[in-house]
């Protein structure tokens, strides 16, 4: 089974561009309380969409899903001068204006996953992304609550909090492996992190959707590196990405689904030796340039 592609936008336009070629899931983001802090400095998405982008994107899509992003579990209050309701509230919003699929940023306890399927009670997808190392410490216990649908493993500020250095040294010290082993374990569908177009990106995304087969995963974001629609407004340009983009990783998936099929621990086992040395050499060129800066 292909990996399922999802895409961060609020414009109908690229939302139906990206449906056309092939990506399953449109990425609506309304989080946003408490992640600038977090997140503070780095090149990071954050996107501010609201209910009203939720409603516009189902209008535009036909058979793409929509997902969209809710804040972490929070009372009412207010946040650099913006008001917001509580989670239910919120929840109840976005699934009126047509949310499929809802997904839970940085939990750290099974309570506030509890909390989030008691307030979607079944009439969304549950996919809550798992981002701190709290949460990964209880993750048996969260796999375990009757209405999780799938998980997703979120590798910014997972990375952030272990102060691995590189989102993707999470691939190479075992975190991403370890969590993949127990979502099998409790038969929960997952997916992890983002990818730019082949041949691109800090760790070419050949190798990491490689490392997504031999986990067994399911899903995976196209990053903003894959198509830019801040920096590209050409529709046509947009389109043309897309269609030669998605295409690509539909070709490299059907070869290494023959991979899996054949067990070839020997393509596996050389293509994590290109992972370890990819993220070797930015977790290197990090360090240099901290040491310039000092």
């Amino acid at each position: 089974m292909a990996l399922e592609l999802m895409y961060i936008t609020n414009d109908p336009a690229v939302a139906v561009i990206a449906e056309e070629a092939g990506v399953d899931l449109i990425f609506v983001d309304m989080e946003f309380i408490g992640k600038q802090l977090r997140q503070g400095g780095m090149d990071t998405v954050q996107s501010r969409h609201t209910i009203e982008d939720i409603r516009a994107i189902k209008a535009a899509v036909k058979s793409s899903r929509v997902m969209v992003r809710i804040n972490p579990i929070h009372e009412a209050g207010e946040e650099n001068g913006v008001a917001y309701t509580d989670s239910r509230t919120e929840i109840d919003a976005a699934i009126e204006a047509g949310a499929d699929i809802l997904m839970l940023p940085y939990f750290k306890t099974a309570e506030e996953v509890r909390k989030f399927v008691a307030y979607v009670d079944g009439r969304a997808i549950t996919f809550p992304l798992l981002e701190t190392p709290e949460a990964v410490a209880v993750l048996d216990e969260i796999l375990q609550i009757p209405g999780i649908d799938r998980i997703h493993i979120g590798l910014n500020d997972l990375s952030l909090a272990k102060k691995s250095g590189f989102m993707f040294g999470l691939l190479t010290d075992g975190t991403v492996e370890q969590i993949a082993e127990t979502c099998k374990k409790y038969q929960v569908p997952f997916g992890f992190g983002g990818i730019a177009a082949l041949g691109q990106g800090l760790l070419p995304a050949e190798y990491i959707i490689g490392e997504h087969y031999r986990l067994g995963s399911s899903y995976v974001i196209l990053s903003r590196s894959f198509c830019n629609t801040q920096q590209i407004t050409d529709l046509e340009q947009i389109r043309s990405i897309f269609q030669t983009g998605v295409s690509a990783i539909r070709e490299l998936e059907e070869k290494l689904k023959v991979k899996v099929k054949e067990q070839d621990h020997d393509f596996f086992t050389d293509n994590m030796k290109h992972i370890e040395s990819g993220v070797q050499a930015v977790q290197e060129l990090i360090a240099s340039r901290k040491q310039e800066t000092k």
